[in-house]
């Protein structure tokens, strides 16, 4: 890939996410998704990882994922729908691991989640959002066993990296891309970004430009 063909995914990116986005779905379970239309990708991740806070920032909107500071806030698949014609969607998928809830209904939402990770054929890459303070955690190792299983392509982004020093950030990321090399259905690349300084958005929605010209 070429410095210019980098420039040209991130200015397409760029354009792409400043145009309308909108809520469109909440499915609690696997009989209520929405019919599958265009190109879907999925954002996993552990509670309070940082989800809907990367979802604003990517599309430059302050409310379009509601946000919270309490874990598990999230309790269904959250479909988002971006500009006419350009036949894409974000979902927001309910954070796994610890939440505020009881622990039948946090079991429920993890069965959501793997089973949508199985067959939902519109789906084209999953990114799987480990915090940059902790690294990976047996439960994200769960996550990743499922998606390798299901052969779907999956890209791990390491969020908050701005609550992070620079050698322990650079650090962080060699493990992870250490742990990645056993998991065949990851892709290399491991995305580093902000929600709050709006570091690695850009390279974020360039990927998704991207596999959008890959699945189109």
């Amino acid at each position: 890939m070429t410095a210019e063909s980098d420039a040209k995914l991130v200015e397409l990116g760029r354009k792409l996410f400043a145009g309308e986005w909108h809520f469109i779905w909440a499915s609690p379970s696997i009989e209520t998704l929405p019919p599958m239309a265009g190109v879907e990708v999925a954002f996993a991740g552990r509670s309070n990882v940082g989800k809907s806070s990367l979802i604003n920032a990517l599309t430059g909107r302050n409310a379009l994922a509601r946000t919270s500071h309490t874990p598990g806030r999230t309790q269904e698949l959250i479909f988002f729908e971006g500009p006419d014609n350009a036949g894409f969607r974000l979902v927001d998928m309910p954070g796994y691991g610890y939440a505020s809830a009881p622990k039948a209904k946090v079991a429920s939402w993890t069965m959501l989640i793997h089973k949508f990770l199985q067959g939902r054929a519109s789906l084209a890459r999953v990114y799987v959002l480990i915090d940059g303070r902790h690294g990976l955690k047996e439960v994200d190792l769960d996550v990743l066993n499922t998606l390798d299983k299901s052969a779907v392509s999956y890209q791990v982004v390491l969020t908050k990296a701005d609550q992070v020093k620079p050698a322990e950030l650079e650090q962080r990321v060699a493990d992870v891309r250490a742990a990645l090399a056993k998991h065949p259905a990851a892709f290399p690349e491991i995305l580093v970004t902000s929600s709050r300084t709006g570091a690695g958005m850009p390279e974020l929605r360039a990927a998704m430009v991207r596999l959008l010209g890959e699945r189109s």
